[in-house]
């Protein structure tokens, strides 16, 4: 870890007792409180945050996969000091100029005929309301998703989730139904080839379809490339094949993009690499770095209009909070004047994809490497040939090393994810990239 002059504040009395506050008061997610021993993060610029004693680290981590222009943009604070000195809040009945041009840059980023917006707080009400909005336009049920995917820890999004996490919240929302995805290195369909993989995970859905009535399914929702669980980039021909069975029996597709979207795979949306359009887009996170809360729901035409005449039943009290907007707002034109896409593009074909690659080849811990844009994961493994994933004890002894050497990661199960800010220097991302390295020689 190295120390940088930066300012620290450490005689703040805030700041100062920070820790203790924590400890004494705030109630963490997904941790067992009394084993934390959280790190007090003073401060951030650009793609290195530091804490209280002025250790600095290169965040690799982009926090929760979400700080994608990076920390403290001084256009995105100028925004928000702007909005807050003209209005901070209105209703979500009324019209805001914010509001309505983050709709309106967001609508023409998405795909096709997705021209209508609902705001939301977060990732976790996105997905509530595309389930709600799919219940409403088809009538039906049940909803399918994926085992290996997260979509957020509110009722029915953790009812979706096809992982552990869920498994307290359980008994969750009635017609939430899992199949499998593509994930060829520990294929469930035995499949040796990515289009082996593509075919029988496809055929596998729509025996899941078939087996639970295709006119009473609702929704099948899916994060196009799948996030925390992964990073999971699906095969090609694979989001064709799920358009076209929505489109046969009737179902609303929602791609969930909360983590993908918005430049961290080189796209506005993750889906534009295959050129497929879903119904339903649920975004956050990458719509404005997480500088304040918002998500949303990218809505088709059709389904905006089946509640043209009849009232959708949802709403939320900050639904296209005007501060919220303004940071999408300046976010969405930050990438543009910056050419943040075509950078990210340009980091996983030239820099991140050949270095992770360069390192599978030379550390036998390493199982696979996968990703695209600034979304890669690298699967580490104890036993290479049996694909043993590692054990907790050496991930922890990983992420202590790499901290230690002034890297903020992104550890995951038996991963790494490599997932730094979409602006990124190429020669920040080497540097971490280079620690990474290092820390891998250590385990094998």
């Amino acid at each position: 870890m190295t120390s940088l002059d930066v300012p620290t504040q450490s005689g703040d009395r805030y700041l100062a007792s920070a820790y203790v506050n924590d400890r004494a008061h705030v109630f963490h997610s997904w941790s067992a409180q009394g084993a934390l021993q959280p790190t007090v993060i003073a401060g951030g610029e650009g793609s290195r945050i530091w804490d209280d004693e002025g250790n600095t680290y290169l965040d690799f981590s982009s926090q929760l996969v979400n700080v994608n222009i990076g920390h403290q943009h001084p256009k995105m604070i100028e925004a928000i000091k702007a909005q807050a000195d003209r209005l901070c809040t209105i209703a979500p009945s009324a019209a805001n100029d914010m509001r309505s041009e983050a709709a309106r840059l967001i609508a023409e980023r998405a795909p096709g005929d997705l021209n209508m917006v609902f705001f939301t707080n977060g990732g976790a009400e996105a997905i509530e309301n595309a389930i709600r909005l799919a219940k409403g336009h088809t009538g039906r049920l049940k909803v399918l998703s994926a085992y290996r995917s997260y979509h957020g820890s509110t009722t029915g999004a953790i009812s979706l989730t096809g992982e552990a996490r869920r498994f307290d919240s359980e008994p969750g929302m009635p017609g939430a139904i899992k199949f499998f995805g593509p994930y060829l290195y520990r294929s469930v369909f035995h499949a040796t080839t990515q289009q082996e993989e593509c075919e029988r995970a496809l055929q596998h859905l729509r025996d899941v379809v078939v087996g639970e009535g295709g006119d009473r399914v609702a929704a099948i929702v899916l994060e196009t490339v799948v996030g925390t669980n992964g990073v999971l980039v699906p095969p090609d021909g694979y989001l064709a094949g799920v358009r076209a069975l929505c489109d046969e029996f009737g179902i609303v597709m929602i791609s969930d993009e909360v983590m993908a979207g918005f430049g961290r795979c080189g796209e506005w949306f993750a889906v534009d690499h295959w050129n497929v359009v879903p119904d339903l887009i649920t975004f956050a996170k990458g719509v404005n770095s997480g500088y304040v809360p918002l998500g949303g729901v990218a809505i088709s035409q059709k389904i905006a209009d089946t509640f043209r005449d009849r009232v959708y039943q949802g709403g939320l009290t900050y639904s296209g909070h005007p501060l919220a907007c303004a940071t999408a707002v300046a976010s969405i034109n930050i990438f543009e004047d910056e050419g943040i896409i075509e950078h990210v593009r340009g980091l996983g074909t030239d820099v991140i994809g050949p270095a992770l690659r360069s390192m599978a080849d030379r550390h036998s811990c390493v199982g696979e490497v996968r990703g695209l844009g600034v979304f890669w994961a690298i699967e580490l493994v104890g036993d290479p040939l049996a694909r043993t994933p590692a054990d907790a004890a050496t991930m922890q002894t990983i992420t202590a090393a790499l901290k230690s050497r002034g890297l903020w990661p992104f550890i995951a199960a038996n991963r790494i994810h490599v997932v730094p800010p979409c602006n990124t220097t190429v020669d920040d991302v080497r540097a971490g990239l280079t620690i990474i390295d290092e820390v891998l020689a250590l385990v094998g």
